[in-house]
């Protein structure tokens, strides 16, 4: 809503307009795009139109897809699946995230599969063999060292954390 209002304010026509998404029914010149950004950042947005940018949150979203919606189901190399579904190298792709994420892809990906597990752990309705199978790890005990690696707890004991801290 905030930015339907500064596009009629600046009164530029918009295609559509999602959440995290803007298309345009027709180019902008220099001049009014330069408004355009200007307008966004006073209420706290940015124009990501820099193809870099957008890769890289293709590349996000393939990996919150991999993990939240299809479950693991990941039965190829990360590299390669990324690769098929942004059409481009994956060294290209990695490299470029890197720079501008601070991190690799792997990492990232491993981050969001943590996430995950601690949010499955939370709702205490799968086992944490469940879990590694649903997360397309190779063991459990691989699940726990990852884990452990990137939380400071092994899964157990986290599960034991967020019960105490729910208790009255």
């Amino acid at each position: 809503m905030v930015v339907v209002d500064v596009l009629r304010k600046l009164n530029i026509i918009p295609a559509y307009v999602l959440i995290g998404k803007l298309v345009l029914a027709e180019e902008l010149d220099n001049d009014k795009r330069n408004e355009l950004i200007e307008a966004l950042q006073l209420v706290g947005f940015e124009l990501l139109d820099d193809q870099r940018h957008n890769l890289i949150e293709q590349v996000k979203e393939i990996v919150t897809e991999l993990v939240y919606e299809k479950n693991g189901d990941l039965k190829r190399n990360l590299s390669d699946y990324i690769s098929e579904r942004v059409h481009h190298n994956y060294t290209y792709v990695s490299n470029l995230f890197s720079e501008i994420e601070n991190t690799t892809i792997e990492k990232c990906f491993i981050l969001q599969k943590i996430e995950r597990v601690k949010e499955l752990l939370v709702y205490d309705e799968m086992s944490l063999s469940e879990i590694a199978y649903l997360l397309n790890y190779s063991s459990v005990a691989h699940l726990s060292a990852q884990f452990k690696k990137v939380t400071g707890l092994t899964p157990s004991h986290f599960k034991q954390v967020k019960d105490k801290k729910r208790k009255p």
